[in-house]
C-alpha cells in the first residue's frame, strides 16, 4: 500500500505530515506498491484519477469542490474508512458518522504537550501561499512574533509549535496540530477564501464553534487577492504602500497576540482519538 498526498513545488506542512505520521503510527505497514493508494491527511479526494484496478484507501482525505470535481466513492475499488469531517461527508453522500476528523489528530498519540509553564512564545503560521505573497518575515519581526513557516520540515514546525505558548494560524494544520498538542490557537479567516471551507469542515468534526479574527494583508499582493480583487496599477507610491502594509499587519498581529485563544474540548478530542484508533486497528486487521 503507497501513501499518496499532494505535492506542489514547495513542501507545505500539512501534505508533508503524510510521510512523517503513518510509518511512525503503524511501522511496516506501508510500501510502494501502487496497486493500492493510501489517502490521508490532505484536500486531496478529487484531485487525482486513479485507475478502477488500484485500490484507494480513504483515511481522513478532505474535499473542497473550489479545487476538484466531486469523485465517485463508493464503488468496489474504493474502501472509506473515515474523512475530514461532516462536511466532506455530506459532499461525498456518504454516511454522516464517516466524518470523523483530520487524521492529524493522531500526532497527539505520538507527540506528548510540553507543559504550558516551559512556553513562552506566541508564534504565528501562516498558510503557505502566504510566504509567497505576502512579507510576513518581516511582519513578525516588527511585531516581535515567532512566525513558523509551513515550508519547514515537519520536526522543525512541531519543535517550534510544542514551544508555543499560543499559535495565530492561518494554516489550518498549524491549528489542527496546536489543538492535539493543547496549545491554544487563534483562528484567521484565511486570505484565499477558497481555503475556509476546509477549516469549518474539522471543525465541525470536534464541535467546535470557530471565533474567526481577521487577518491584514502585508504586501501589495495579499491586498489584490483579499482586499481589491483587482490589480493595483504601478504608481511611485508602491513602495510606500508596501511598507505601510507591512507595518500595518504587524500591528494587527500585535492586537492578536492578546485574543482569547481556543481549543477542542477534552471529551471531543478523546472520542475522535479512540474512534480513528479504532479505524486504525481495523485497517492493520483488513489488509494483514
Amino acid at each position: 500500500m503507497k501513501i499518496t498526498y499532494f505535492k506542489g513545488k514547495e513542501p507545505n506542512f500539512g501534505d508533508e505530515l503524510n510521510p512523517w505520521l503513518w510509518p511512525r503510527l503503524i511501522p511496516n505497514f506501508f510500501n510502494d506498491d501502487e496497486k493500492t493508494v493510501f489517502i490521508g491527511i490532505g484536500s486531496i479526494l478529487g484531485q487525482r484519477t486513479f485507475r478502477d484496478d488500484v485500490k484507494k484507501v480513504v483515511f481522513g482525505a478532505g474535499f473542497v469542490p473550489e479545487y476538484h470535481q466531486r469523485p465517485r466513492v463508493t464503488g468496489p475499488d474504493w474502501d472509506v474508512y473515515f474523512v475530514r469531517g461532516p462536511r466532506t461527508a455530506k459532499m461525498l453522500d456518504i454516511s454522516n458518522d464517516l466524518g470523523l476528523g483530520d487524521p492529524a489528530i493522531l500526532l497527539r498519540t505520538l507527540e506528548k504537550p510540553q507543559p504550558r509553564a516551559a512556553a513562552d512564545t506566541v508564534s504565528f503560521m501562516p498558510h503557505w501561499e502566504s510566504m509567497h505573497r505576502g512579507n510576513w518575515t518581516e511582519a513578525c519581526r516588527l511585531a516581535n512574533i515567532r512566525l513558523i513557516d509551513p515550508r519547514n520540515p515537519v520536526e522543525k514546525v512541531l519543535r517550534e509549535l510544542r514551544s508555543s505558548k499560543m499559535l495565530i494560524a492561518e494554516a489550518m494544520h498549524g491549528a489542527i496540530t496546536a489543538d492535539a498538542l493543547r496549545v491554544p490557537w487563534v483562528p484567521l479567516l484565511p486570505l484565499n477564501c477558497v481555503h475556509r471551507g476546509k477549516w469549518l469542515d474539522w471543525a465541525d468534526s470536534l464541535k467546535i464553534t470557530l471565533r474567526w479574527r481577521r487577518l491584514w494583508p502585508s504586501s501589495l499582493a495579499e491586498a489584490r487577492l483579499s482586499v481589491l480583487r483587482k490589480p493595483i496599477t504601478a504608481s511611485p507610491f508602491a513602495g510606500a504602500l508596501q511598507k505601510g502594509l507591512t507595518y500595518a499587519a504587524a500591528q494587527r498581529l500585535s492586537r492578536l497576540a492578546s485574543a482569547s485563544p481556543q481549543l477542542s474540548a477534552d471529551r471531543e478530542i478523546n472520542r475522535v482519538t479512540d474512534a480513528m484508533l479504532g479505524k486504525v486497528a481495523l485497517l492493520q486487521r483488513n489488509f494483514r
